[in-house]
């Protein structure tokens, strides 16, 4: 039996190479606010991410980063589209220039990989809030290689909103989830085969109103697929 002992590796609070006179002042202030992010009281927590990003923490942290990131599972909508922007801005800091440690965008990233089927319905949420969203909502779908599954998974559940089923299928085709291709095309064939037969048939009872409007989210959806 292997008897050595089990390496802990600790995330650094800040990166190597800053003033030690900076970490000694940041400290408090940085621990303070990170743990108002576990707050019950929606308000404290976002005061814990005016702090955070008041002193650019969440930049030169991979722990505070790691803290933000869990928000996306908050059950508040408005910290769940904050945080969105702000990990958005973390894992693509080199398309738009800003300077980020690499442990800190690999320690989002990481977060991100692992993304659970209702993060990534309550990412559609705040989409469906916030259309400005989708952009940082394309990033942080783009770091998960399972989003493509849950997103071909929710715009075939029928129980879902006829939004987060239009939002899913939008996604899988500009991030390019080529995956999903064959649920989408099943999901066309099908909405559009009914609606030729209602066509076909006048005494027939229309489609519904969800079907019909899937369909031009999935024509585009795949056309922007198969293009790739």
């Amino acid at each position: 039996m292997d008897t050595d002992p089990i390496q802990i590796i600790q995330l650094p609070l800040f990166e190597y190479g800053e003033p030690t006179k900076n970490i000694v002042e940041l400290f408090p202030a940085v621990w303070k606010a990170t743990e108002q992010l576990a707050s019950p009281d929606a308000t404290i927590r976002q005061r814990g991410i005016d702090a955070i990003l008041e002193m650019g923490a969440q930049k030169a942290s991979p722990l505070v980063a790691y803290m933000l990131a869990t928000c996306l599972q908050d059950e508040d909508l408005f910290i769940r589209r904050r945080v969105a922007y702000i990990l958005a801005d973390l894992v693509a800091s080199n398309a738009n220039g800003s300077q980020v440690p690499e442990e800190v965008r690999a320690t989002v990233t990481h977060y991100l990989h692992n993304m659970s089927e209702a993060m990534i319905i309550g990412l559609l949420e705040v989409s469906v809030a916030d259309a400005g969203a989708d952009q940082s909502i394309f990033h942080l779908f783009n770091a998960c290689p399972y989003a493509g599954k849950y997103l071909g998974d929710i715009q075939a559940q029928w129980k879902q909103a006829l939004t987060f089923r239009q939002k899913a299928i939008y996604f899988i085709g500009v991030v390019g989830y080529l995956e999903a291709l064959p649920a989408l095309e099943r999901m066309l064939d099908r909405l559009e085969a009914r609606q030729n037969g209602q066509y076909a048939m006048a005494f027939a009872p229309p489609s519904s109103k969800t079907d019909d409007e899937l369909l031009p989210f999935l024509r585009i959806a795949i056309n922007q697929l198969n293009s790739r």
